[in-house]
């Protein structure tokens, strides 16, 4: 009996010995808690690549392949038109007409001083072809043969000279018939029948060709030179995408097919054209928009998940582990996105470690916890239960030896 009761306070007095330890193990356990409760927790992730097919943007202007200005070449009374502005009109197509008749009539003069002058060049070439016959049997005179020969040699000029006069009197003549030099779309007619005309009077209409249509655009020199690298050659054409100032994008793509021969030492840019179909005439000379350019081939770009985001006035922006392993506030510059992935072209890089969940809690600058998963509360008290239990289970075991 002596015995179990010795047994029994050596229990107790080890269970207040426990209860000591534990409560002390709780107290620093709460402490360390309470330090923690400050430092947000949080899971990261490193940064990866993917190949994508690389797209810029530029501002653009849309430019017709062809703008004439249609300009009267002689002087007269401007007498009719054969279209209605706004008309679709072919090359050829006859769209003034300028007082013909002082023009038919000079145009008739010269073809009547040309003919006289033919029939003295013939009369003169029959009396050469007598006069030689009769100069090599001695019935005239050498100098009345080189007479008639230099009668026929002045003809001959003059026929020449008559010849131009009729045919300049023609072309003149041509010109009170003012034709279309292009296919396109005519604009506002801007010198009205029953004005005087002249080479100086200005343009009397404009025609914009239509289809197709060139759309240019000033390219960052520093974005040109991506490109290149991409690509390998800046000699290849690229598609061109085209987005109206509305936001409506054209339904068409075009090819970049040109580039210009020098960098504007002004804005830092190259201009580039890009060829587009026009079939249904919606794009507009003088039109404006925006362009993305593609590239050829694909290129190995960052790209973060975009959970991993968040945005203020500034842009997007994720938190980036910096060598001290704090959160570093970095913005992002994104070209569209890939699945649920961002793809950046400016802010970070391949092998940088980002925040991709707790970011609402983060400050930057501030030390965080990185965890793996979501932060679960310790079972202190069920584990300091079952060191009760355990120990008052073997007291339990000594009364029951006893009976």
């Amino acid at each position: 009996m002596r015995k179990n009761i010795i047994i029994i306070l050596a229990v107790v007095f080890a269970l207040i010995f426990v209860r000591m330890i534990s409560n002390n193990i709780s107290k620093s356990s709460s402490a360390k808690q309470r330090k923690m409760m400050g430092v947000p927790s949080v899971t990261v992730d490193t940064v990866r690549t993917q190949s994508v097919r690389r797209e810029f943007d530029a501002p653009a202007r849309v430019m017709a392949k062809y703008r004439v200005d249609v300009l009267a070449r002689i002087n007269g009374y401007l007498t009719k038109s054969y279209f209605k502005e706004g008309d679709f009109v072919k090359a050829g197509q006859l769209l003034f007409e300028i007082e013909p008749q002082e023009y038919s009539n000079a145009a008739g003069l010269a073809k009547g001083n040309l003919d006289n002058a033919r029939a003295q060049q013939d009369y003169y070439n029959k009396q050469l072809a007598r006069y030689k016959e009769l100069v090599e049997n001695d019935f005239v005179s050498r100098s009345d043969y080189d007479n008639v020969l230099a009668q026929k040699n002045a003809y001959t000029a003059q026929v020449q000279s008559m010849e131009n006069a009729y045919r300049d009197a023609q072309r003149n003549l041509s010109y009170t018939h003012v034709k279309s030099p292009v296919d396109g779309r005519v604009g506002i007619i801007d010198v009205t029948v029953g004005n005087y005309v002249s080479p100086n009077s200005g343009p009397l209409t404009t025609i914009n060709s239509s289809d197709p249509m060139y759309i240019t655009f000033p390219l960052e020199s520093k974005d040109y030179a991506e490109l290149n690298r991409i690509d390998g050659s800046p000699n290849v054409k690229r598609d061109v995408e085209f987005t109206f100032s509305s936001g409506q994008k054209y339904e068409y793509k075009g090819v970049q097919d040109f580039y210009d021969n020098r960098v504007d030492e002004s804005t830092g840019t190259i201009t580039l054209r890009a060829t587009f179909p026009n079939p249904n005439s919606v794009l507009l000379q003088g039109d404006f928009g925006r362009v993305k350019i593609y590239s050829n081939n694909n290129d190995e770009m960052p790209v973060v998940p975009q959970s991993a985001t968040m945005e203020n006035q500034e842009g997007l922006y994720v938190y980036v582990m910096d060598n001290e392993n704090n959160p570093r506030l970095t913005y992002i510059k994104t070209m569209g996105q890939s699945g649920t992935d961002w793809i950046v072209y400016d802010g970070v890089k391949a092998g940088d470690v980002i925040i991709t969940t707790g970011m609402q809690k983060v400050i930057p600058g501030n030390p965080v916890r990185v965890v793996k998963e979501a932060v679960k509360d310790t079972p202190e008290k069920t584990n300091k239960s079952s060191l009760f239990s355990r120990i008052l289970n073997k007291i339990k075991k000594i009364f029951r030896g006893n009976k």
